[in-house]
C-alpha cells in the first residue's frame, strides 16, 4: 500500500504541468517531504459543467485531504481507513464505486516510501523495515490515480463553508517487478497522454479500467533513506536523500532499482534533490 509520500512541487509549477484552467485553493501547500494519511494534499480533476456559468469542464487544483470519506458515511473518521483503493475492486467496492464513475482525480508526487522487512531483527523478535524513496527515474512528477468525494457535514449549516469535505485515496497495483522486493503494491501511475481521459467525468465506466496499466519496468527508481521518515513529525528534503549504501545489509543493498542497466550497482541512481524552498 502506499503510505506516504512527498510532495515538493510549487502550486504554480503543477498549474503549468497538468494544464488547469482554475486553482482552487486559499493558500498555496509547503513543500512536503513526509505527506501522511489526513494531512492536505494537492489534487487534479475536473468539475462537470454546472449551468452557464461553466459551460464545459474545467480543470482544477484543489487541495484535498487523504483519506477518502463516502458521501454516505456517518463518520468522517472512516477515511483514515480508506487512503489506498485496489485498482482490482475499484469499479465494485461501495466505498469507491461511485467516485470511480465519475469522480476521478490525479494526485501529483515527487515519489512515494515503501518499507522493506529485512533479515536482521528488532529486539521484540520482529524484521527490522528499512524505508525506500521511490521516484521516477527521470526526476519528473509522478502522476497517481485517485479518487475524490465530498462529504457534507450534517453537523453544520447551510451557510457554513465548511460544510463540505474534499477527500481523495489513492489507486494502488500489484509492484512492477524491479520493485515487487521492496513492497507488493504500489501507486497506479497514469501517463500524460491518459491524464484527459481518465479525468474527463463523461467517460464511461468501460472505458476506465484500459486507461489503468500498471508502469512497465524501469520507469522508477529506488533507494534507501534515512529511518527519520518513519516519524510523521519529521520532514524536510534529506527525508528523500538516497543513503551510502556501505554499510548497509546485503539484502537491503540488493533491492536498489536502477533505471539504468549499466549503472554502478555499488551506489543509488543519483538525481538530483527537490529544492527546499520549493
Amino acid at each position: 500500500m502506499c503510505g506516504r509520500y512527498a510532495s515538493s512541487r510549487d502550486a504554480a509549477d503543477l498549474v503549468e504541468e497538468f494544464e488547469v484552467d482554475v486553482p482552487m485553493f486559499a493558500a498555496p501547500l509547503a513543500a512536503d517531504f513526509n505527506v501522511a494519511p489526513t494531512k492536505e494534499v494537492y489534487a487534479v480533476l475536473e468539475r462537470p459543467p454546472k449551468g452557464e456559468e461553466r459551460p464545459s469542464a474545467e480543470r482544477q487544483l484543489r487541495v484535498l485531504s487523504w483519506g477518502l470519506v463516502p458521501s454516505w458515511a456517518k463518520d468522517p473518521a472512516i477515511g483514515n481507513r480508506m487512503i489506498n483503493a485496489r485498482v482490482e475492486t475499484v469499479a465494485e467496492k461501495p466505498a469507491y464505486r461511485k467516485a470511480f464513475a465519475s469522480r476521478r482525480c490525479l494526485l501529483p508526487a515527487d515519489g512515494y516510501f515503501e518499507w522493506y522487512a529485512t533479515s536482521e531483527t528488532t529486539k521484540a523478535g520482529k524484521p527490522r523495515k528499512q524505508p525506500f524513496f521511490i521516484r521516477p527515474a527521470d526526476g519528473g512528477t509522478l502522476a497517481m490515480a485517485g479518487l475524490y468525494e465530498i462529504w457534507r457535514d450534517p453537523t453544520r449549516g447551510e451557510d457554513d463553508p465548511a460544510r463540505f469535505r474534499w477527500t481523495c485515496t489513492v489507486i494502488t497495483t500489484q509492484a512492477e517487478d524491479s520493485l515487487g522486493q521492496i513492497h507488493d503494491r504500489m501507486p497506479m501511475m497514469l501517463d500524460r497522454e491518459r491524464w484527459g481521459a481518465w479525468l474527463d467525468p463523461t467517460v464511461a465506466r468501460a472505458d476506465l479500467v484500459d486507461l489503468l496499466v500498471p508502469a512497465a519496468p524501469g520507469r522508477l527508481e529506488a533507494f534507501p533513506v534515512s529511518t527519520a521518515v518513519s516519524n510523521v513529525r519529521n520532514n524536510g528534503p534529506e527525508l528523500v536523500a538516497p543513503l551510502p549504501l556501505d554499510g548497509l545489509p546485503d539484502d537491503v543493498t540488493g533491492q536498489v532499482a536502477h533505471p539504468d542497466p549499466d549503472a554502478d550497482p555499488g551506489q543509488p541512481a543519483l538525481l538530483p534533490a527537490p529544492e527546499e524552498s520549493r
